[in-house]
């Protein structure tokens, strides 16, 4: 009961800070990193491919460019995850970073869609390998007292990040509308923004130290030795770390995919939907650059809104795990999500409703990250942490990443043209079923509320 009334920042030195700022920090731009690819993704596309390409095309290709992002992503979890429980979280969570800033800055000087394509999984290796490495970091430097909170804040945080991305397109928008970017080629600015990350690692590298449960793992010897596989022999040899891998994964894996291809999609619906209805209540045939214009700011305070909300349903999320539990909270987040993300693809059909829409979807589908930011470590011991909470956030990737390929070919197979509105209703709308995976697996899943990290 006393862990309930303490705030999670009592007793907090000054290292603890910032260890908890600095992984933060490089989670809010990760977060950063992913939005404005996803705002960013059909702009640039429109601009890289050939300018007779009809727009369904350029939709379905754009799912594409996001497959091949997420593949790049769980690769670099699964990696680095790996190799951070061999040579360190802080080492390798600054080398993750260099590498989602340098590949972020490229994609500014992509002329067609493979160095584009290229740009990205290159980016998504870096991308995907932070998580993992910034909770275990956090995990296993701040005290028992404190974890909870703090891995719960770096989710809320993180849609900061997302905020950011938001505003950034909305700046970039009126700056084309004025003239002073030239019109069409505002996505390669906000790309060329992803990589301030990097002025990150040169400020922080040399403070940032290893946890002291690490340095004891190694000092015992026992972290993993051989090539990066070996951490991944050592969780299936174990019947315990190895029945919470195929929990773990299976929890995260339904966000993810929920999220990434079923969520991130609700901008391209946005997109045709908000154009036909500002069309169809203009006093007067809209000239094209001023209905982009307007199709832009919309999207752009829907997806800020989406943000605000899912910051709030972190936040809840924290605290319905702090009081009740961790499987209790996520069956609330994946009920929520089940539902908010349905009512979004059925009857969104004006800016209006987005405005009050999204937040509810961003509320309930976001709201389980803060659970894999809070659970997955405290499945896995220190030698297997960062490995094991890598593992189960990445894996989704490869499964959202054949969901998105999925969602078009469902869409083309079944519900009509690619690209139209009803398309992106129906699709989506059908595979909200994922979300009964994730309810699915919580019998089965161990509560960790109240418990110290496993070793």
């Amino acid at each position: 009961m006393e862990q309930k009334r303490q705030s999670w920042t009592a007793g907090l030195t000054g290292y603890h800070w910032f260890v908890f700022l600095v992984a933060s920090s490089a989670w809010f731009f990760d977060c950063l990193d992913q939005r404005l690819f996803s705002l960013a993704r059909i702009p640039a596309l429109r601009s890289l491919m050939p300018p007779d390409t009809a727009p369904g095309v350029i939709q379905a290709t754009g799912k594409d460019v996001t497959a091949v992002f997420l593949v790049g992503w769980g690769f670099g979890g699964l990696i680095f995850g790996a190799l951070g429980d061999r040579y360190g979280r802080a080492r390798m969570l600054t080398i993750t970073v260099l590498i989602y800033s340098i590949f972020t800055g490229l994609t500014f000087f992509s002329r067609s869609y493979w160095d584009f394509a290229a740009c990205r999984f290159l980016t998504g290796l870096g991308v995907g390998g932070v998580f993992g490495l910034a909770v275990s970091l956090i995990a296993e430097t701040l005290p028992d007292t404190s974890r909870t909170g703090a891995l719960g804040m770096l989710q809320v945080l993180s849609t900061i990040g997302n905020i950011a991305a938001g505003l950034i397109n909305s700046l970039i928008g009126s700056l084309q509308a004025s003239g002073t970017i030239v019109a069409g080629q505002g996505w390669r600015y906000m790309f060329l923004i992803g990589a301030v990350p990097a002025l990150l690692v040169l400020a922080t590298g040399t403070y940032l130290r290893e946890p002291e449960r690490w340095l004891r793992a190694k000092a015992e010897g026992k972290l993993p030795k051989g090539n990066f596989l070996s951490p991944y022999a050592g969780l299936l040899a174990d019947a315990r770390w190895r029945r919470n891998l195929v929990i773990g994964s299976l929890l995260a894996s339904t966000g993810v995919i929920g999220l990434w291809a079923i969520g991130e999609y609700a901008v391209d619906l946005q997109r045709n939907v908000f154009r036909t209805y500002f069309e169809a209540n203009a006093a007067s045939p809209l000239a094209l650059a001023e209905l982009d214009a307007k199709v832009t700011n919309a999207i752009s305070v829907a997806y800020i809104l989406n943000m605000l909300g899912a910051g709030v349903g972190m936040w809840i999320f924290t605290k319905l795990a702090q009081w009740y539990g961790r499987r209790p909270a996520f069956a609330v987040g994946y009920l929520a999500a089940l539902f908010s993300t349905l009512l979004v693809y059925w009857k969104m059909s004006s800016p209006i409703d987005a405005y009050w829409m999204m937040p509810l979807m961003g509320a309930a589908q976001l709201s389980v990250f803060a659970g894999f930011a809070i659970y997955l470590p405290e499945l896995f011991p220190s030698q297997y942490r960062s490995t094991g909470t890598s593992f189960c956030y990445n894996l989704g990737r490869f499964a959202a990443a054949a969901g998105s390929l999925f969602s078009a070919k469902l869409a083309t197979g079944l519900y009509g043209q690619f690209g139209s509105p009803q398309m992106e209703r129906y699709s989506a709308m059908t595979m909200c079923a994922i979300f009964l995976i994730g309810l699915a697996t919580l019998p089965f899943a161990p509560e960790t509320k109240d418990r110290p990290l496993p070793e």
